[in-house]
């Protein structure tokens, strides 16, 4: 799509000095009544006008700094504002991630939208109404327990006014506190959240109109290609720009060790990347892959994080009968983006605007004004929806390299990565190593736990350095930043004696960023697989061995496992299943999480099928209950955990990034496979909604329960235990192998 969309923007209304702004993503940083109009809309996360207003012909705009990374969270975010405004929903405009008008409530992640951002949203529109409800009460000489809200217009004593006769245009100009939130609708009276309302991207992603970060344009712009290092670390000695003179438009920009070429359309500014020479040194810094975990084991540590302790698990671990230990670990992934990055920028009158897909506009804004040594209010960054991200992909890299090329050239600059930039050059989610131990007594139960888990450190925050800015030797902080990977390293299981530590080492080979369920996936993957060995050492049920050790307080964990044995038909025996003859056995396994042992219960069952002779593993069908508090729409639930589970069971069986000494290999969809359609899984679930509780995330913690419910499945079918992910045929076929 070549079409350029206007601003358009409703002038400062003189009514007691009230605003509301009007918005388009399309909007360009020279627009001076934009400038003005927004610099007097606030921003802070204590005021109501900060996210919402009503204009004069009562439609409702919000304002979240929360944005939609593909998973439906438009849809709720307007349903929690329409619901307790009790508007209709098509009365509800949405602006999201625009650092202009949004204010800054934290990078998409987490599974915080709903719960953090969304429930922020629902205290504005609350405290909104109750304003409205007074200044209706008195316009009507009515008290306000008598009046009624339908659609917007309060009703009263026979008499009737609009939100827009009460409010249009005008500022709310009302304090919130976090300490004292506003009392919110009863869900008994909820007619839009609990409900599957059609997601409202979905008829243009449908029908193609829909305007994608990939589609967006602006007049008079160039397109830039970056020539990436042969080797991660390598200097750029020289260039030969002769060699790309015969490309119509083709101009080379180098700074640094940053070298790209921008030319009038696209195509050119590929074959000009393509075809320019340039030298540069060799580095050799990779460990070599086939001892990736030597490597990470003998990494500095540069300290340790005890994540829990309970008695002393040292000493009961020396006097257990029994004891068990095991190593478990995960590849390094990438974000694998079914659409490489992309991103617009722009100088104008010495301010920069940016367009990306960025998951976190208000820290790529900090970032970029880092990058250009610019005062922070001179950067504008706008989100555009891309291909997904699940983490910290290129998207921001993106935008760096756009405007380092738009600085250079004094025009608008798109950067489109291709499939080799997106898997070689995104940040990853690191290698993790877990190594586990426990003893049991005489009659099996468990008398200690310990682990230890082997993960790079978070230092400095979570600005994950742009590659732009590095190779530019551009002002840049150099901060490690993994995400906030420790999380359930410790266990929801009592035992007496319990100890995890996270050995936060001081490097990892690659620069590494959260990837969905980053840490939460790993260290639940270890935990329960190796909860798995135990209640088989016990010759227990898998799901009654849980049970047994969850804390008869927590209800919620319990009816979860109690929900999936009837979800599952779960026939309760011992694992391994054992007597099946053939190449193809099949299994069942379970996995259970609570996430962060503090949010959002999810129970799972995995049904597998491996084919002996082969070594090919199929997923044909998943069991899931799931308990996140107040469910806002059904549908997009369903979507949510659809795509957690599909997404897993991709990264469980078969995606894994590849390297040499120099950087990576794995530079396209041949070396570094995803799941296909024929083999999605059949998913069954089991919704726990709450209305009367808050409502959690689900955008991650499904996916923590995936690759343990694998493997225990595998046990189950094979008798074999598979601790090192992916589970590809090579390495199940040498576990049977080992077993035989």
């Amino acid at each position: 799509m070549n079409t350029h969309f206007k601003t358009t923007r409703r002038d400062v209304l003189k009514g007691g000095g009230a605003l509301v702004v009007s918005f388009s993503f399309g909007a360009q940083a020279g627009d001076a009544l934009a400038q003005t109009a927004a610099a007097a809309k606030p921003l802070a996360l204590t005021e109501v006008d900060s996210y919402l207003a009503i204009d004069a012909k009562g439609m409702c705009t919000v304002y979240s700094g929360k944005v939609d990374l593909g998973t439906g969270t438009d849809t709720a975010l307007r349903q929690m504002a329409a619901e307790e405004l009790d508007l209709p929903l098509n009365r509800i405009k949405l602006v999201t991630g625009d650092t202009l008008l949004t204010p800054d409530q934290g990078t998409t992640w987490g599974s915080l939208t709903i719960q953090s951002g969304g429930v922020q949203i629902r205290q504005a529109s609350a405290a909104a109404k109750a304003a409205l409800l007074e200044e209706a009460a008195k316009r009507l000489n009515v008290k306000k327990e008598e009046l009624s809200v339908a659609g917007g217009v309060v009703s009263g004593g026979g008499k009737r006014i609009a939100y827009a006769q009460l409010i249009g245009g005008k500022s709310f100009s009302i304090k919130l506190d976090p300490k004292q939130p506003v009392p919110t609708k009863d869900p008994k009276t909820f007619k839009l959240v609990g409900t599957s309302v059609p997601r409202v991207d979905i008829p243009g992603k449908a029908t193609g109109t829909f305007t994608y970060m990939q589609d967006f344009r602006v007049p008079g712009m160039l397109h830039g290609r970056v020539v990436r290092p042969p080797a991660m670390q390598a200097k750029l000695e020289s260039v030969d720009e002769a060699s790309i003179k015969g490309i119509r438009s083709a101009k080379v920009i180098r700074q640094g060790n940053f070298l790209a070429v921008v030319a009038a359309n696209e195509w050119a500014a590929i074959k000009g990347a393509r075809q320019l020479k340039a030298t540069w040194s060799k580095w050799e810094g990779l460990p070599e892959q086939s001892k990736l975990y030597e490597h990470v084991r003998a990494t500095k540590v540069a300290k340790d994080e005890v994540t829990s302790t309970v008695g002393n698990a040292a000493e009961a671990l020396g006097q257990g009968a029994k004891k068990l230990a095991a190593t478990y670990d995960f590849a390094i992934h990438t974000h694998g983006s079914i659409g490489p990055s992309c991103a617009v920028a722009e100088f104008k009158d010495g301010k920069l605007t940016s367009w990306s897909a960025s998951q976190a506009t208000h820290t790529l804004r900090k970032q970029l004004a880092q990058m250009f040594a610019m005062p922070v209010d001179d950067v504008r960054c706008l989100y555009l929806e891309g291909a997904g991200c699940y983490g910290r992909n290129g998207h921001e890299d993106a935008a760096a390299d756009a405007a380092l090329l738009a600085k250079a050239t004094g025009k608008p600059v798109r950067v489109q990565w291709s499939r080799a930039d997106e898997h070689g050059w995104d940040p990853k989610g690191p290698p993790t190593l877990i190594d586990l131990r426990a003893a049991m007594d005489g009659s099996g139960t468990v008398t200690a736990w310990e682990s230890e888990f082997f993960i790079p450190q978070s230092a400095g925050g979570f600005l994950v350095p742009l590659v732009a800015a590095t190779l530019a030797e551009m002002p840049y902080e150099k901060h490690i930043a993994p995400g906030n990977i420790i999380r359930n390293s410790d266990i929801p299981y009592k035992f007496a004696n319990v100890k995890t530590v996270c050995h936060r080492l001081e490097s990892t080979p690659f620069t590494p960023s959260w990837i969905r369920t980053p840490g939460r996936m790993q260290n639940t993957y270890a935990n329960e697989c190796f909860m798995d060995e135990l209640a088989a050492a016990a010759s227990a049920d898998p799901i009654e061995f849980r049970l047994k050790y969850l804390d008869p307080a927590d209800t919620r964990g319990i009816e979860i496992l109690n929900r999936l044995v009837a979800l599952a038909k779960w026939d309760k025996r011992p694992s391994p299943k054992g007597g099946q003859s053939g190449d193809v056995v099949k299994g069942r396994g379970v996995s259970y999480v609570k996430y962060e042992l503090v949010r959002t219960y999810v129970g799972v069952v995995a049904e597998v099928e491996v084919n002996r002779a082969t070594g090919i593993i199929k997923v044909p069908k998943f069991y899931i209950t799931h308990d996140c508090g107040q469910i806002i729409n059904p549908d997009g639930l369903k979507n949510q955990l659809e795509g957690n589970i599909i997404q897993t069971v991709s990264r469980t069986l078969l995606e894994e990034l590849k390297f040499n000494r120099s950087a990576v290999t794995s530079l396209d969809w041949a070396s570094y496979p995803i799941l296909t359609f024929p083999d999605v899984p059949d998913i069954a679930m089991d919704l726990i909604d709450r209305p009367t509780m808050p409502p959690w995330g689900a955008g991650e913690p499904a996916a923590a329960v995936v690759p343990s419910a694998i493997s225990n499945a595998v046990f189950d079918a094979t008798g074999v235990r598979l601790r090192s992910i992916p589970y590809t045929p090579e390495k199940v076929k040498a576990a049977l192998r080992g077993a035989a």
